[in-house]
């Protein structure tokens, strides 16, 4: 489906932007946005880069680095992100903004992707955390996992405290990133989507963190889903599971430069993580770059949270039936 938020809107659905002021932002990209239920409130975190994505999406011109191009204010190669978390109104509209003040734990990076890159908003034994991918700590960029506690208090956001979080041995790979954090298993995450492996780091030994499979389930070579890769968080749903999960469809530019294009899966388990249904593959609005970060459910509705060409950012309200339609397939 190349349109997956038309479908809603035309079946009772609503799409919203989630806008934070340009004062704030200076204009630059916000996208992957994340969403959380939180005893009926509705916490939003937006992901904010200081640049703004060009995208020759019909091929018109293409920058000699590709059909995309980074434009940095700061005019150098360093992407900095920035994550703000704010409320979600009846409107749906984003309301009381703070940004997360790192500023305690930060350290001087050491490579040119800094801060927390698309973080998932999570609640487990009480505290609040954004978990996401940070690839500042080496002179590589070697990409690991990483759980950032925060405070959230009405007038301001802090993260208290950060841990790394290694994947299970031998842990060798170089980038591991789109972890879905399972909302109601504290500390567990599905790693890798095909096969699913359901993993569980042990965050209490501050020292010693570690990182162990739970589940590794068997490959499914079906062309269509054999790469499908993490994207939300993974939601209680009916008497199992449920996430988005995203394809990436990769291709080369007129420069010979790899690409891609992101499309999307809305994935439903059994509590023992065997498949019960997969939805149509989607777009959200029919960009190349569109990413999912977060869904909940609230009030006989589900609100799913993505980017558009990292330069937007959106939540999309779909009716109960709606979805659960779309997931079977009707």
């Amino acid at each position: 489906m190349e349109n997956f938020v038309k479908h809603c809107i035309d079946n009772g659905g609503i799409i919203k932007p989630l806008i934070i002021p340009a004062e704030i932002t200076n204009g630059t990209g916000l996208f992957n946005p994340s969403i959380l239920n939180d005893n009926g409130t509705l916490l939003v975190n937006v992901r904010h880069c200081q640049y703004t994505l060009y995208h020759s999406e019909l091929n018109n011109y293409e920058h000699p680095w590709g059909p995309l191009l980074y434009l940095n204010p700061d005019d150098d190669r360093t992407l900095r992100t920035t994550n703000y978390i704010g409320i979600l109104d009846d409107n749906m509209v984003l309301d009381n903004i703070r940004r997360v003040d790192t500023t305690s734990l930060d350290k001087e990076p050491l490579w040119e992707f800094v801060g927390l890159e698309d973080g998932r908003l999570v609640k487990w034994d009480g505290k609040y955390y954004l978990t996401g991918v940070r690839r500042d700590v080496d002179h590589i960029g070697t990409g690991r996992m990483e759980l950032s506690e925060i405070d959230i208090q009405r007038d301001k956001v802090t993260e208290v405290k950060r841990s790394r979080i290694p994947a299970p041995p031998p842990d060798r790979s170089y980038c591991e990133k789109n972890w879905m954090p399972i909302l109601d298993r504290p500390f567990q995450y599905i790693k890798w989507s095909n096969p699913v492996e359901v993993v569980e780091a042990n965050i209490k030994e501050e020292n010693n963190i570690q990182c162990k499979t739970l589940y590794h389930g068997t490959f499914d070579n079906s062309p269509k889903i054999k790469d499908i890769r993490g994207a939300s968080q993974v939601i209680p749903y009916k008497d199992g599971y449920l996430a988005v999960q995203h394809l990436t469809v990769l291709y080369r530019s007129k420069t010979d430069r790899k690409n891609g294009t992101y499309r999307h899966q809305l994935t439903y388990w059994d509590k023992d993580w065997n498949v019960i249904k997969r939805s149509p593959i989607f777009s959200f609005m029919g960009a190349k770059i569109e990413f999912c970060c977060g869904m909940c459910e609230h009030k006989g509705y589900y609100y799913i949270t993505f980017g558009y060409q990292d330069n937007a950012a959106y939540v999309v309200k779909v009716p109960e039936k709606v979805l659960g339609d779309f997931i079977n397939g009707k």
